[in-house]
């Protein structure tokens, strides 16, 4: 059969059983060039998204050191909020749509919209109640007092009253990225956050008959924002653009599409809990070391950082690409889809590396000329620099795992990576506090996290005895639970 070929915006809806343009192209088009159309996108986004929090802090620190602190507190949680609704559960909504379209099941990927933003809804309840009701107690934890705290509370009461625009957002975006449709998400998120970073500034300083609102301003312009994306998304989806339908009104809860959603979502925010134990875990074995050293390493890995959101743009492709696939029954072209992503992933970061284990003084030189600092930092560069790869490798076929529905393996890999990095840091100080030591734990730590998720794959992705059945175009099954 000839490869199907996709013009993005321009496809028709399909009806109910037929597998749409987007669908079709998943399922029988050529792997990279089809990958890439749904990956270029995601990285753009993401990549706008880390310039857009940068601006952020700078204008909010023309206000002075006690905003941007309070600011900074409130960080943590809105990172929180957003890893979740976004990459965790907004994963296992993409997966689960995914699966159900490349199945050719629309009405139950259908039903799946209303579900998702059914538990969104329920989500957004908590990420609202917390922090209005304990905010003071939560940033007075994290060492808020004073004016410090009170600009946290202007801040967050405000950003986390709209916590349910956030949710809502993440959710649809997760809907038409495990539907296909990644350009209209990356426009509107593209296009949200220019517009938050051109109010943003009014809003805060003031302009005209706009008073100067400090940092509340800054919150109000970031809830402007997403309620304009949120009510473009729901929309598109209304007016029967998209390959999945959304109807109005209140959906009922249906245990089995929940769970089917949850299964992945879950093991999705223990990862990221992981994630951010990971760094909090290095940066605090390093501190004890001093702060020229702790300096030195956060040079060095600012550059790991950097590399995540092109790997996750990258990944979000891998979810749709893996999951229709699984659903479909071509677990053998799945787990194709799935080496070929990480091995792009994986030669990208790994590039980075050796480039910064070659020559780390190109990296490091940008952060600071003190000689201590430049030698811990070219220290790590050139320790963990090299296996970068495997850091690549491994977060994308995490996603190709949340794509297949199956995460618990994988997530065993990322249990293993922070153990050896916690036991190296435990040899480190019986050693005498030798560094080089830490470094070697988190450059293996890497190999592990990159050669487990490989392992993984054959569990998460098994390759059938017997060659899978082709697609059905026709009305296909719905689960009794859906019905």
């Amino acid at each position: 059969m000839r490869p199907t070929t996709l013009s993005a915006g321009t496809a028709p809806a399909p009806k109910p059983g037929v597998p749409s343009l987007r669908t079709r192209a998943v399922l029988e088009g050529p792997i990279l060039p089809t990958f890439l159309r749904l990956a270029v996108p995601n990285v753009v986004v993401m990549m706008v998204l880390a310039l857009s929090s940068t601006a952020d802090a700078l204008f909010v620190s023309r206000l002075g050191p006690d905003a941007l602190a309070g600011v900074s507190l409130v960080f943590p949680v809105w990172m929180l909020m957003t890893t979740m609704s976004a990459g965790g559960f907004g994963g296992g909504v993409a997966s689960s749509i995914a699966r159900a379209l490349g199945g050719g099941r629309r009405p139950e990927a259908d039903a799946l919209v209303g579900q998702a933003l059914l538990m969104a809804t329920a989500l957004a309840v908590v990420f609202t109640v917390v922090p209005l009701g304990f905010g003071p107690t939560i940033y007075g934890a994290m060492g808020g007092t004073g004016r410090v705290l009170d600009l946290a509370l202007a801040y967050s009461n405000v950003v986390f009253a709209g916590a349910i625009l956030i949710w809502m957002m993440n959710t649809l975006s997760s809907v038409l990225r495990g539907s296909g449709e990644m350009m209209i998400t990356a426009v509107v998120a593209v296009g949200g956050e220019l517009l938050h970073l051109a109010l943003a500034p009014i809003m805060i300083f003031g302009l005209g008959p706009i008073p100067a609102m400090g940092v509340t301003g800054g919150g109000i312009s970031l809830v402007i924002s997403y309620a304009i994306r949120v009510a473009i998304l729901a929309a598109y989806i209304l007016r029967g653009r998209a390959a999945v339908s959304l109807h109005l009104g209140m959906p009922r809860f249906r245990s089995a599409l929940s769970w089917d959603i949850l299964k992945v979502a879950l093991p999705g925010a223990v990862n990221t809990v992981l994630t951010n134990a990971n760094v909090m875990v290095v940066t605090s074995l390093v501190g004890a070391f001093g702060t020229l050293a702790l300096a030195g390493y956060g040079a060095g890995a600012r550059l790991e950082y950097l590399q995540i959101p092109l790997v996750f743009g990258l990944g979000s492709a891998l979810v749709t690409m893996v999951g229709m696939n699984v659903g479909a029954g071509q677990a053998v072209r799945a787990r194709r889809i799935a080496l070929t992503g990480a091995g792009l992933a994986a030669a990208i970061t790994g590039s980075v590396g050796l480039l910064s284990a070659i020559v780390p003084s190109l990296w490091i030189g940008f952060f600071s000329s003190d000689p201590e600092v430049r030698q811990v930092g070219e220290t790590y560069s050139q320790i963990v620099g090299p296996t970068y790869a495997f850091f690549g490798l491994g977060l994308a076929l995490y996603f190709a795992s949340q794509g297949s529905g199956r995460v618990h393996w994988a997530l065993l890999a990322g249990f293993a990576r922070l153990a050896i990095v916690v036991s190296g840091g435990i040899v480190a100080f019986w050693l005498g506090g030798d560094l080089t030591v830490l470094f070697l734990a988190v450059a293996v730590g890497f190999v592990v996290f990159g050669g487990g998720q490989l392992l993984a794959i054959g569990w998460t992705l098994p390759v059938p005895r017997r060659a899978p059945q082709p697609v059905p175009s026709s009305a296909p099954r719905l689960a009794e639970e859906t019905a």
